[in-house]
């Protein structure tokens, strides 16, 4: 009986055991208990490392990749300080950017709107900011591009030899030009034939101003009997092709 014992005991330290408690368990714990003590340790590390640097530093860190005003609040919470504190620290940025201190005054400001802080360009500077953009901003889009654009918006997916049959030109340089743009994007791959199959993009709809394609206008009125030209798809209501 002892001899089965000390045996069943060496098989389990050779080869593990599938009971609660058994090896395998054991090893498990102490090296998930390892990977938190890593884990927490990383933490600490990150929370010294913040600790060291002011929070005015912090606020002005998070403040230039905002794309939105921030509240107090939120601030508060991404650098872990009382709101007062935060509160004191923002009034010391704005008064720095705007040179009150004896500082030099910055070509933006630190501007609060609509309940929170965000970066904005100096009024006194808009024209500059104005006259940059417009020679930023990319070339109008031609009128074969307008075109194409057209008939992948309202009747996509496409692929590039459908949208060459209805324009009856060759599009492949108009496609990879709003491609280039991201005003249409690959939607998937005819399995079939392997053409690409075009559709339009987020963007697209942000330029256009609207939410989505069902807000397109009518295109059937445009037409001279209403039935000709784009044939109706049924994705689009409304006589929208």
């Amino acid at each position: 009986m002892t001899d089965d014992v000390h045996a069943h005991g060496a098989r389990s330290r050779a080869g593990g055991s599938a009971e609660p408690g058994g090896a395998d368990e054991i090893e498990d714990a102490r090296a998930l208990e390892v990977e938190l003590r890593g884990a927490a340790a990383a933490t600490d590390a990150l929370a010294d490392l913040a600790a060291d640097v002011p929070v005015d530093r912090q606020l002005e860190a998070i403040l230039m990749i905002a794309d939105q005003p921030q509240s107090l609040v939120a601030l508060a919470a991404a650098v872990g300080a009382p709101v007062p504190d935060v509160r004191q620290a923002v009034d010391r940025l704005v008064a720095d950017f705007d040179g009150t201190d004896g500082t030099v005054r910055r070509g933006f400001e630190l501007r609060e709107v609509g309940g929170g802080w965000r970066f904005y360009v100096r009024a006194e500077l808009d024209a500059v900011v104005e006259q940059f953009v417009e020679a930023e901003r990319p070339a109008r889009l031609s009128q074969a591009a307008l075109e194409t654009l057209a008939v992948v918006a309202y009747k996509q997916p496409i692929t590039r030899s459908q949208i060459a049959a209805i324009r009856a030109v060759n599009v492949d340089g108009v496609v990879r030009t709003l491609v280039a743009r991201g005003l249409i994007e690959e939607s998937f791959t005819d399995s079939e034939t392997g053409a690409i199959n075009y559709v339009t993009s987020e963007l697209l709809l942000q330029q256009l101003g609207i939410n989505s394609l069902d807000e397109l206008p009518l295109i059937s009125p445009l037409l001279e009997d209403g039935a000709d030209g784009f044939g109706q798809t049924g994705r689009i209501p409304d006589g929208r092709v």
